[in-house]
């Protein structure tokens, strides 16, 4: 049997690399190339990441990942083997106990638990009628104390309210017209801002290497917007500002994340670990990056930002 994780720390010494060299070149977090190595594959965020991981570790170390992907098939399949062994023997044991307390519950037992409660029966009755004649009371006595407030109450309101209805009226009127002016400039200058952050905005390919893609946006935004959005299953994604990481996380069929970025940026970088199920809208326009080798499930983005 292949040991997975020493097979890939084996190739991984052969080319010099140390741990935080794979991690700079595959993105993945130093914790979880420890984790592969040491086979402690329920370390990583889910069984999707366990094989994708895997595959750009070997990948990047030289070696074939298919042969080591179908020995973790078969660890995988042997241990739900093992698993579905043992359920049958927890279930006759707790089959065994519940035949056991059965049969030590003896008739004299049941017969002296009935007669306690026929003993019982009597008071239990009587205890009952009376809480439902209390209750009963109770409802009656705070229903015509409530039908005699709303009575005054109703009268209190219909004279207070005509005195400051005409107080109202007027200072609404006021109002109103300050919050017209005010909410239409608010609608003209954020108009004019969104369409200054997309007008002419454009996203080009301008290198390739291997899993490793390379962009140039043209016309940015002020303060570049970065949405990810995960549909049809999850996906772990990060992004770093200037070699600075800003976020990762691992979304969920359906949710969504948006990273603002500090206005000067001058490059970004996305790391994507399912981006056949990621989405990325810059700015509000979509980034069609899968048009660059859609085969790809794990890629990382460079994104060159061009001010003017």
């Amino acid at each position: 049997m292949t040991d997975i994780g020493k097979t890939l720390q084996n190739a991984r010494n052969e080319k010099h690399y140390t741990l935080d060299d794979l991690q700079q070149i595959t993105k993945i977090q130093k914790r979880y190339l420890i984790a592969i190595e040491e086979n402690n594959f329920d370390a990583l965020p889910g069984d999707f990441y366990v094989r994708a991981f895997i595959r750009q570790y070997a990948d990047t170390v030289g070696i074939k990942a298919d042969k080591l992907l179908s020995e973790l098939d078969e660890q995988a399949g042997k241990k739900k083997v093992e698993e579905t062994e043992e359920e049958p023997t927890e279930a006759k044991t707790r089959t065994e106990a519940v035949r056991r307390q059965q049969q030590s519950s003896t008739p004299s037992q049941v017969s002296q638990s009935f007669d306690k409660f026929m003993h019982y029966l009597p008071t239990i009755i009587i205890v009952g009628v009376v809480v439902i004649i209390i209750g009963s009371i109770y409802f009656v006595v705070a229903g015509n104390k409530k039908e005699a407030n709303q009575a005054a109450s109703s009268t209190n309101v219909s004279i207070s309210s005509d005195v400051s209805s005409s107080k109202k009226s007027s200072k609404k009127e006021s109002s109103s017209e300050e919050v017209s002016s005010s909410s239409s400039k608010k609608e003209s200058s954020s108009s004019s801002e969104s369409s200054k952050s997309s007008k002419g905005q454009k996203i080009t390919n301008t290198a390739v290497s291997g899993s490793r893609f390379t962009y140039s946006l043209t016309n940015p935004a002020k303060k570049n917007k970065i949405k990810f959005t995960s549909k049809g299953g999850s996906a772990w994604s990060s992004i770093s500002v200037n070699g600075t990481a800003n976020w990762q996380g691992t979304l969920q069929n359906g949710a969504s994340h948006t990273v603002t970025l500090p206005e000067g940026t001058t490059s970004f970088n996305i790391s994507l670990g399912n981006s056949n199920v990621t989405n990325i809208t810059i700015n509000g326009k979509k980034f069609d990056f899968l048009k660059e080798n859609s085969t790809l499930t794990v890629r990382q983005i460079t994104v060159n930002v061009a001010n003017e």
